[in-house]
């Protein structure tokens, strides 16, 4: 006799997530400050002035359940495309497909997913049709549409902004899987409100990642005496043993993550800096690339104010090459740390950058004839040199001859600070300045 299951039949066994997408605005959670009474998107939505738009936002927020529900309540054909199996031709087929339905009266939602990887020619191809008003594009990214979608395509989109779920709203998502006759309703199930808070925390703001955790939670619950499922801690702990925390190394959240690494540092917070150093680390990130940026930091902001930063970045840097993850994260701790309690300075930052705009701007002027070098004799007649003293042969070491060029005369590009050891730096050069105007 073939044994049953209450996970048998086919709308049993599609995935929680699935089996509770919502199917209208009123079922769907979170994103308020778009489809909630009076927001601007509702507003469209309901007024059925919906056009082309693009929906970016984390994984698990809900992007694909809104562009189905507007789909639905605009009456329009549901149309979904990936950039993995949709190439120029399938894309022209459908939209010639859309413009039959548009004389018809039917009107196309093309859904496109994870539109950011589809490439510029696919990204081109839907152009014309949203400018006829052939489809409505709704468009998918967890990217920043700025950096990865097509500047004409996107100047024809609204772009609206989908936030991560908060713990609230995962709590009551998941209380609502537990209830459903289209979740776990028609089960008895246990679970302690503490542990919903835990799954919402863990989710990290996805409803995807909430509600899977929730499942495998229930599928290996244990059923005791009066026929109701157990979900103790030792299971939940099993089933939030490792948390995917969003981290796309060539996208907008890599920047995100070595800003706040650099800022951190830059603002002397050593908890904060380890913190997204290891984010950066637990999502994949390539060491050196860390070390590198750490290798800059020293120069940038540190400076001179404590230049054995520049030395402990760079002794990261080659401990991370020898050593590699999982052992060199503690070098990186402890660049990350030293960087971050060393004194701040950008005197040598600003100093470049203020030089590298004069050169930009200004004409290229000639090198002073006093500090050319005269390795021939036709140079010597021409003074190449003339002028030139040699600093060590003063009992000062130093000489009030002019190295920048006329136009330059007396422009100041480093100016240390009060800062660590540049303050004794600073002194000098002010002691140095003094001098050569003769006080």
């Amino acid at each position: 006799m073939e044994q049953l299951s209450l996970f048998d039949d086919r709308e049993r066994t599609a995935p929680l997530a699935s089996r509770l997408r919502p199917d209208t605005l009123e079922e769907y959670a979170g994103q308020k400050h778009l489809v909630g009474e009076g927001r601007i998107l509702r507003r469209l939505i309901e007024e059925d002035q919906v056009s082309s738009m693009i929906f970016w936002g984390p994984p698990g927020v809900g992007k694909t359940t809104l562009a189905r529900i507007i789909a639905e309540r605009t009456r329009a054909e549901f149309v979904e495309f990936s950039a993995v199996n949709s190439g120029i031709k399938e894309i022209k087929e459908v939209m010639v497909q859309a413009e039959q339905n548009r004389r018809m009266g039917i009107r196309t939602l093309l859904f496109a997913d994870e539109i950011h990887r589809f490439n510029k020619a696919q990204q081109d191809a839907f152009l014309p049709f949203v400018e006829a008003g052939s489809i409505i594009l709704v468009g998918a990214t967890t990217e920043n549409p700025s950096f990865e979608i097509n500047s004409a395509l996107l100047s024809r989109c609204k772009v609206f902004i989908l936030k991560a779920l908060g713990e609230a709203d995962l709590k009551e998502l998941l209380a609502h899987a537990l209830k459903s006759p289209k979740g776990f309703g028609d089960m008895k199930i246990e679970m302690k409100d503490h542990h919903l808070s835990a799954i919402a925390r863990f989710a990290n703001g996805d409803a995807r990642t909430a509600l899977n955790t929730l499942e495998m939670a229930v599928l290996n619950g244990r059923m005791n005496e009066k026929a109701v499922l157990c979900v103790d801690e030792d299971i939940l702990a099993q089933c939030m043993n490792r948390r995917s925390l969003l981290y796309d190394k060539n996208g907008e959240e890599h920047y995100n993550l070595i800003s706040a690494l650099h800022k951190s540092m830059r603002n002397s917070d050593p908890d904060a800096a380890v913190y997204w150093m290891c984010r950066m680390l637990d999502g994949g990130e390539e060491p050196l690339y860390i070390a590198r940026r750490l290798v800059r930091f020293a120069s940038e902001d540190v400076g001179m104010a404590d230049s054995h930063a520049l030395q402990v970045a760079v002794a990261a840097y080659q401990a991370c090459h020898f050593l590699g993850m999982p052992e060199c994260d503690v070098h990186l701790t402890h660049a990350v740390v030293y960087l971050s309690m060393a004194p701040k300075s950008n005197a040598l930052y600003v100093a470049c950058e203020e030089c590298k705009a004069d050169i930009k701007a200004l004409p290229a002027e000639p090198v002073p004839l006093q500090i050319c070098n005269a390795p021939t004799e036709l140079m010597k007649e021409m003074d190449y040199g003339k002028g030139y003293i040699y600093a060590h042969d003063t009992e000062e070491k130093l000489t009030r001859m002019k190295c920048l060029p006329d136009a330059l005369a007396g422009r100041r590009y480093y100016r240390p600070g009060e800062q660590g050891c540049e303050r004794q730096v600073k002194e000098r050069l002010d002691k140095i300045l003094a001098w050569r105007d003769g006080n």
